[in-house]
């Protein structure tokens, strides 16, 4: 099963009705789910650059979540992109994602 958010209705739930968290270069918006798979969607403005800058930023992000991340399911997320997110480089792309992730975990038990 694929865990991509496509639906522009899902985007806008998530951002209406989740939890945000935000880091220098991120926010993460998060909502609880009914089901056992999480589900994550990436939203890049057209302020940070071309279709191209675009594309590479959100492949980027993809394989990081696919690799490297360990992301609790019953959650569907998504993931806004802010200004100089685009210059950053893979390794600090991943550290940034990391350490949103542990602050949304840390915020979720408080």
């Amino acid at each position: 099963m694929t865990h991509r958010l496509c639906k522009n209705k899902e985007f806008n739930y998530i951002y209406k009705k989740g939890e945000r968290v935000s880091t220098d270069h991120f926010t993460l918006f998060a909502v609880k789910s009914k089901y056992n798979n999480f589900l994550i969607g990436f939203s890049v403005s057209k302020k940070l650059g071309k279709a191209n800058v675009r594309n590479k930023l959100k492949r980027r992000l993809r394989e990081i979540v696919r690799r490297d991340l360990k992301i609790s399911n019953y959650h569907n997320y998504v993931i806004l992109a802010r200004e100089g997110a685009e210059n950053l480089d893979f390794w600090t792309l991943k550290q940034e994602l990391e350490k949103l992730f542990f602050k949304y975990e840390k915020k979720k038990m408080v």
